[in-house]
Formats: C-alpha cells, structure tokens, sequence
C-alpha cells in the first residue's frame, strides 16, 4: 500500500491552510489529518482528521502527537510551525512516523538569530553587524559606533517580533525598556546594522546534505503594515518571483553553514544593504515559509508545471524516501516576474507588469 498519510501540526495557521492545500493539488490521494492548539482555526484546513493539540510547550504535546500518529495510522508528520518542528525533531523516536526535519541542534541554531549570526560570519557568509545586548545600558554603544537608523530585534520568534528601526539611543533604549517591563528579558534583544535594501526570502528543500531545489522572491507589501511599528507584520500581502544569482549562492552557502547535513526545508531571510549586497539575516530550519507551499500549488494549478514544482508534495515524498526527481532545477524552480497578491478577505491574485492576471483563490 502506497504511504500516504500524513498528518499536519499547526495546520490551523496560515501557512499549514497553504501546506493542506498544496497536498490536496497532488496527484497522489494524501490522507491528511490535521492537529493544532487553536479551536477555532482547526476549522479551517481541508483535513479529514481534526486534533486539538496542546501548545508546543505543554508536556502533553509529543504524547498527544504521537498517539494521533498510532491511531490515525500516519506514515509522515510534517510540523509546521518552527516551535513545534523544534520539539519534534528532539523528540523524533516518540514518533513512530517519519519526519523530514534537521537534527535538533541545527534547528536550535536557526531558531537562534544571534547565534546564527555568529554561524555565518564564521563561514564568511555576508551578515549585518550585529551588536549582543546584556543590559538595557548596552544599547549606547551601537549608536555610537554606528549612524542610525539602527535594528532592535528579538532574537527568537518570528513575524518581525519586538522589532523596530530606532534612530536614537534613547529611543532603542524606550523600546527595549517596554518589553523588560512586559516580563522579556533585555538578553533576548540585539542590535543590529539597518539594511535598507530589497527584503527577500529565499526557499528550499534539501536531502542528505544537498540542494534539491531553490526559488525566491522579494516582499514588497505586508498587510495591515501600519498597525506595526516596524512596518512588517510576518507573511506579506504583496511578493515578486525573482532570479538572482548572488541571492541563490547566499542562500545555499547560509544553509550549508548552519546545518552540516541538511534534511528538509529551510527558509532564509535576505536583505539588501546600501551597496544592493545580499545580508542573510535568518536561517529558518525545517521551517515552510508561509507562502511556499501556495508557489508550489500555483505551479502545478496555474503554471502547469511538473509535479515536483508543488513543493509540500515533493518535500513528503523525499521525507518518506523516495527517490529525488530527475531533470529537477537546484536554482530558480518558477518564473521570474510574477506577482502574488492577496489580503485578508480579498484572496489570492497572480499580475504581471503586463497587464497580465489570474485568480487563484477568489475572496
């Protein structure tokens, strides 16, 4: 019997919505159960199972994932919010499904900006400069070392969390006081140098070490920007498919840098400096963007692609061990120039600069 079924952690979140449905697009008849901690969004996935899980940090969590694995018979786990891929790459043998994730140590690395940081600058891998802040009286000393604007960021987290371009001392000072009030401690921020060029994510899959494929493309627009502070509130409401070569070698080098044996997916955050240099500036392991899985259901729906184009399906198939496809590109997997729009309650939109558009989910 073919081994095709799997189940979904966070699948209530947007970017598992984006993993079922990319499923769903596939040639092969996934059975797909769905597990998240938020009653209301497990509503929302088109599963045919739904568990309501605790949070990632319950000591429930993995006993109840796995007893969802026992009993829904499943052959894969695909965790899609990092937190929880986190926990369940440590504790992988609870499982007695497959997982398609980077060792525990890699992903305590990416899931750490600072210490990825520190990764990349070993491996000559071009990073902002990044100052360590102990206490709330070291946020003096990048100012003075540096121009502003400069980048006070959380080092954990994601969606642009705690984030903010501050142009004095005193107001990086003001920023990270609020939230050491709120209970964050003052070592969970850094410093860093502000990078005002293109902001792009660059996506990929690996196995045993190896790129299998790549594609990315640049934020332009998030939604509901200006209740944001820092302007960026995680997944944006406007992207560009892009081809660039110093952006394809940035990343794979990023990942080969942070992870010594790279399985699975790894989504890294780029951005430009004032010379149009590329900065990586996250190594996200084992991680789906939220909007790959929605590329991928794209090129097979839309572009007419080959099946391996619809990513989530090709990750599951390389997790469960099947063979990598032939004549699949390492670089640039889609067409370069196309946009993606969507908003809340406004659905997906593919355009060109042509003129050129086609629905792919109407509000």
């Amino acid at each position: 019997m073919t081994k095709n079924r799997v189940l979904v952690t966070g699948a209530g979140g947007i970017a598992g919505v984006n993993f079922v449905r990319a499923l769903r697009a596939s040639s092969r008849d996934y059975y797909i159960a769905g597990a998240d901690h938020n009653t209301y969004y497990l509503q929302v996935p088109d599963v045919h199972s739904r568990t309501l899980t605790p949070r990632h940090d319950a000591p429930e969590f993995v006993p109840k994932v796995a007893g969802i694995v026992k009993r829904e018979k499943i052959d894969f786990v695909h965790p899609q919010p990092s937190s929880e891929a986190l926990v369940l790459s440590e504790e992988r043998k609870a499982l007695t499904a497959r997982v398609f994730l980077p060792d525990a140590k890699t992903m305590v690395v990416g899931q750490d900006k600072l210490a990825t940081q520190k990764r990349l600058k070993e491996e000559s891998v071009r990073v902002a400069k990044t100052w360590v802040v102990e206490d709330v009286s070291d946020i003096a000393r990048p100012f003075e070392e540096s121009k502003p604007p400069l980048w006070v960021r959380a080092r954990h987290g994601a969606g642009g969390r705690l984030s903010l371009a501050c142009g004095s001392a005193a107001e990086a000072r003001d920023w990270v006081s609020l939230w050491v009030k709120r209970g964050t401690p003052a070592s969970e921020f850094v410093v860093q140098e502000y990078l005002p060029g293109r902001n792009i994510a660059w996506d990929s899959v690996w196995r045993d070490g190896k790129l299998v494929t790549s594609y990315c493309r640049e934020r332009l627009e998030y939604p509901l920007k200006h209740v944001s502070p820092s302007g960026i509130t995680g997944t944006p409401s406007v992207s560009r498919l892009v081809s660039d070569e110093r952006v394809n070698r940035a990343g794979e080098r990023s990942v080969m840098a942070v992870a010594g044996k790279a399985n699975g997916a790894f989504s890294i955050d780029i951005k430009e400096d004032d010379k149009g240099r590329p900065c990586v500036t996250e190594v996200d392991s084992g991680k789906f963007h939220t909007t790959m899985p929605l590329w991928g259901y794209v090129a097979v729906k839309h572009f007419k692609m080959p099946w391996f184009s619809n990513l989530a399906d090709l990750y599951v198939r390389l997790g469960l061990g099947e063979d990598e496809p032939r004549d699949i590109p390492r670089f640039d997997l889609f067409p370069a120039g196309y946009y993606m729009i969507r908003n809340i309650d406004s659905g997906v939109l593919l355009w060109r600069e042509d003129g050129w558009k086609e629905w792919v989910l109407r509000a």
